[in-house]
């Protein structure tokens, strides 16, 4: 999944893509690159960040989504926790919904319910504006296992079929480095709610304080982290750098298939 942020304060490629024609030849180069799914999101979710206003975020966000399902051969999701987006974005031509609220928003479950798209359902702690204050957590693992079994049911109680969802466990969404990196390693144990996984790690702050990396120096980390991932039971790696991935990931794939009877 290749990220396409149309905002101008995201975290790392803030501004780099508002215009129609610069999005577009974003999209473009990650398709080429090997992407299967764009992820667009208008509103920046990193720590501090501003609040957008609907109208704001569907002037980013809905151009960008016609543009592309009109040139391109590629599906879109949409990053949003906004209902009324939600709706416009899936008749504009998104074919998935990434919500880092897991449709807990008042109508979230009710605006797409009707809609034949999947739904990624994603942890935090918190909201975005104050998610990094001090997080604690019984057990980081087990909470987040908890939590998104119970979004899964209400999901599921509101209509949509268990089929259409996806998980998130949210790395870095009110989470400590040291949470981070537990989650990282036993990440496998979220295969116990039987639903595919979709992780977001790239270039995030945890690679940095490990690496001691700046933002737009952190390719191989997170390269090593979407493996990793991989290797844990994620299906979806959302990612900034697609051709780098790409490579990594069709290594580990040959690595995992070679023919262990051929001498």
């Amino acid at each position: 999944m290749g990220i396409l942020n149309v905002t101008p304060d995201s975290f790392s490629d803030g501004g780099r893509f508002v215009s129609l024609d610069k999005a577009l030849r974003q999209a473009e180069r990650m398709l080429a690159e090997g992407a299967d799914i764009l992820d667009i999101g208008g509103e920046s979710t990193r720590p501090g960040a501003d609040a957008v206003s609907l109208d704001e975020e569907m002037a980013r966000v809905l151009p960008v989504i016609e543009r592309i399902d009109a040139e391109l051969d590629i599906p879109v999701s949409v990053d949003t926790s906004k209902p009324d987006l939600m709706r416009a974005a899936i008749a504009a031509g998104a074919g998935m919904i990434n919500d880092v609220n897991a449709l807990s928003a008042p109508g979230a479950i009710a605006a797409v319910a009707d809609a034949d798209v999947p739904v990624c359902l994603m942890h935090m702690l918190g909201e975005p504006r104050t998610m990094q204050a001090a997080p604690q957590y019984e057990d980081i693992v087990a909470d987040i296992i908890n939590y998104l079994g119970r979004r899964v049911a209400e999901c599921e109680d509101g209509g949509i079929a268990r089929s259409r969802l996806l998980l998130d466990p949210g790395f870095g969404f009110g989470k400590t480095l040291n949470h981070n990196l537990v989650l990282l390693r036993d990440l496998g144990a979220l295969r116990a709610l039987d639903l595919p996984l979709l992780v977001g790690i790239s270039r995030k702050s945890m690679l940095g304080a490990v690496t001691g990396r700046a933002v737009n120096e952190r390719l191989i980390a997170g390269v090593a982290a979407a493996v990793m991932a991989v290797e844990r039971g994620a299906r979806i790696v959302r990612v900034h750098d697609v051709a780098e991935t790409v490579d990594a990931l069709k290594i580990w794939q040959a690595v995992m298939d070679a023919d262990t009877a051929e001498n």
